[in-house]
């Protein structure tokens, strides 16, 4: 992804997007203690950060929070992967994090940010997210583009 670095400075804490300050090991540690992230590889991890728009949030030299959006920087974003470790939760960190988020110039001009939560759905109705429309199916391939070729052969 070809994005200009972007930082955010909060007293003792910042966010950057710049992907050569990511401590992957330690965000890979961070998503471990959430549902959706125990299995994720760190091989996968750097192929996600290096094609995403991250945001890693920091307390001095030491990563204590990430999130990124996988987007188009024109017309789409899918907010994702949004983690503050647990020893800085009830800071109101995860706010802040998603405050920067939304404060990113590239991503102005989307016409839809989406994500799924189960966690933290008020969280995300106070920045003005909202339920998407019923009468549409949310859809997915399991096992990717490898899937389907099995399924056709």
């Amino acid at each position: 992804m070809d994005d200009l670095p972007v930082e955010f400075r909060q007293e003792r804490y910042f966010v950057s997007t710049d992907r050569s300050r990511l401590d992957l090991d330690a965000v890979l540690a961070m998503l471990r203690d959430t549902h959706w992230g125990g299995d994720l590889t760190r091989e996968s991890l750097g192929r996600a950060a290096a094609n995403s728009l991250c945001f890693g949030l920091y307390h001095g030299t030491t990563q204590v929070g990430f999130a990124r959006v996988i987007t188009d920087l024109a017309t789409y974003g899918y907010l994702s992967d949004v983690v503050i470790d647990q020893s800085c939760r009830g800071q109101g960190l995860g706010k802040w994090l998603i405050e920067c988020i939304l404060a990113h110039p590239d991503l102005q001009h989307l016409r839809r940010l989406a994500l799924l939560t189960r966690d933290s759905p008020d969280l995300y109705a106070g920045f003005g997210f909202v339920p998407g429309p019923g009468a549409r199916n949310y859809m997915e391939l399991l096992g990717g583009a490898s899937a389907m070729k099995r399924r056709t052969d």
